[in-house]
């Protein structure tokens, strides 16, 4: 009895951890498609669907597996899913790090994405029907939990069944529970400690791919675990006892061992795994714009915060560039996910046109207020302290804002501009700050990153573009960065149809212009917007900052326009993302 008690101890502790893993994998798979394709909710619907549609097909599948080699399939089943889930991993990674010909049809990439979540789910739905066997077979599922949890289970129950008799008609079973019944609720419990695990400690831990090696590493666990306890070992054909598992095959015991001795050195190496596979993903994707060999991309350094993937690269022209100036040009640049934030030759003319083309409408000295919303990197702030303005900014990410302080990367462009002594810095969510500060600004920039992901989505929304007009000032305007109508038209029309709707009626359309091949001509190198909800003055040439005065030619007919109504364009909403159109992927 009690050796009957400690295996079916063992098959409900399986059944924790094989659901533990199987929940989480979809998770990582969702996370991952989302990083690759954007959307959020999309990717995270579709993967949960997928994934208990075919989760159900196995299930069904099940019965039709030898009944005498249950066991033996469990086994394989675990083994096929710790090599078959970072397999799949690795294969949506290979999809989006090579350039595949235009002939191959779009759905037949957007299938082979999935391929992996639907093996997964149908891989998992074998386990849940096998182990209700095993655990039946045995008979003690009862017996093999420990005698406190089940008095607290018991106490748990009769206080459920007491509330369900408030609607139903029940009565209280004292009898022993089912198989069927224990294993779902281990399988129930495991799920859940998946999704606070993989949400609370792996992912924000360790990242997406260390977090899938450990999931597999813990399913080729599970598998040795079962086939060393339930297997057949004994040297003899006259055992006492019948074991769960036959004579497994050799060759699959080897792959077993194989696979957990290969993903143990990844998760003990796996900030050196992460970095590797991670650059050889982003060199291959980095500047993947231009033609296939105009450029070539060494990432330098990576980390992942809180709130975002910074990477740091190096970009080099080769002789098949668009410019002969180009060849062999190398320079520095930042990427925060999947948007590039800053490079050399165009560092200073992104942040000239932020903000020394909207300083030309302002009083330079500390009666002008001005509001930074984002710029973790300073470079806006250091420009803004050439004007002497009083200096509010929010950012969400403290880690790197504190890391760009002292990189000298950094440093070149913001010129230790974190102590300028008018200054003021909080640390926090641009939207919730707007929503609970009484100030108001002449000048709002907004230096944030492109569209790139959901999360994003908040500062293009039409909720926070209101935030934003309350808080400006009666002449007060607000500059934001812009996706150019030519690449990016639909895009330009939901983005200004949604500010429209927020109450902005002008608008100051106009580029940064910088010589960035040192060729004699200036380029424009970045699209700007100054917004208003009403008449403003307009730029001036003559008296403005040294940049406008500069390139008056390119500033002179800079006019205030109205903001367009482009019909059949959505705006979007907090509640309503307008996702398809404005994440940039």
């Amino acid at each position: 009895m009690s050796n009957t008690r400690t295996e079916t101890a063992t098959l409900l502790a399986l059944t924790f951890v094989v659901s533990f893993c199987s929940f989480a994998y979809e998770f990582v798979y969702s996370e991952l498609l989302t990083v690759m394709y954007g959307g959020t909710v999309t990717q995270y619907v579709i993967t949960v669907g997928l994934y208990f549609f075919s989760l159900g097909i196995g299930a069904a599948l099940s019965d039709d597996l030898n009944a005498e080699d249950r066991g033996e399939n469990f086994f394989k089943t675990e083994v096929l899913l710790a090599a078959a889930a970072p397999a799949g991993f690795l294969l949506v990674v290979a999809l989006n790090s090579v350039r595949i010909p235009p002939a191959v049809p779009s759905e037949l990439i957007w299938f082979a994405a999935r391929l992996p979540v639907v093996v997964v789910g149908f891989l998992s739905g074998f386990e849940l029907p096998l182990l209700t066997y095993l655990v039946d077979g045995l008979g003690e599922e009862d017996a093999a939990t420990p005698a406190w949890l089940r008095r607290f289970g018991s106490r748990v129950h009769d206080a459920v069944v007491r509330c369900l008799g408030v609607v139903w008609t029940v009565k209280r079973n004292d009898g022993r529970r089912s198989g069927l019944s224990v294993v779902l609720a281990m399988d129930y419990v495991g799920g859940l400690f998946g999704a606070i695990v993989y949400a609370k400690a792996l992912y924000p831990g360790l990242g997406l791919i260390p977090t899938i090696f450990v999931l597999a590493l813990l399913n080729a666990l599970a598998a040795l675990v079962f086939v060393v306890r339930f297997g057949d070992w004994s040297p003899t054909p006259f055992a006492t006892s019948t074991p769960l598992v036959g004579r497994v095959p050799k060759a699959l015991l080897v792959v077993c061992l194989l696979l957990t001795a290969t993903y143990a050195g990844v998760v003990a190496n796996h900030e050196t795994v992460d970095d590797q596979l991670s650059e050889l993903y982003l060199e291959q994707q980095i500047e993947d714009e231009y033609r296939p060999g105009t450029m070539r991309a060494e990432v330098t350094s990576q980390e992942t915060t809180k709130y975002q993937h910074v990477i740091r690269y190096r970009r080099t022209w080769t002789g098949s560039g668009p410019n002969p100036h180009f060849t062999g040009r190398s320079e520095q640049c930042l990427r925060l996910d999947a948007a590039v934030q800053m490079c050399d030759s165009w560092a200073d003319s992104y942040h000239n046109g932020l903000v020394d083309v909207p300083m030309s409408m302002f009083e330079r000295g500390p009666e002008t207020e001005v509001l930074v919303i984002g710029g973790g990197d300073w470079v806006a702030v250091d420009h803004l302290r050439q004007y002497g303005v009083t200096v509010d900014q929010v950012d969400l990410d403290a880690r790197f804002m504190n890391r760009t302080k002292n990189e000298p990367f950094f440093r070149r462009w913001h010129d230790d501009a974190y102590r300028y002594d008018r200054l003021n810095v909080t640390v926090g969510d641009g939207y919730r700050y707007l929503q609970q500060t009484n100030e108001t600004y002449d000048l709002i920039l907004l230096d944030v990153p492109g569209a790139t992901d959901d999360e994003l989505l908040t500062l293009y929304s039409e909720e926070f573009y209101r935030s934003v007009r309350r808080h400006l000032s009666d002449d007060g305007v607000v500059v934001t960065w812009a996706y150019s109508p030519d690449g990016y038209p639909e895009h330009n029309k939901a983005f200004l149809n949604t500010v429209g709707a927020a109450g902005f009626t002008q608008h100051l359309p106009y580029w940064a212009w910088e010589d960035v091949d040192s060729d004699g001509e200036v380029e424009r190198v970045e699209r700007f917007h100054v917004f208003a909800p009403g008449e403003r003055r307009s730029l001036p040439v003559a008296d403005g900052t040294d940049y406008v005065r500069r390139h008056s030619d390119r500033y002179r007919d800079a006019q205030w326009r109205p903001v367009p109504r482009y019909n059949g364009v959505r705006v979007n909403s907090i509640f309503h993302p307008n996702y398809d159109i404005l994440v940039d992927t």
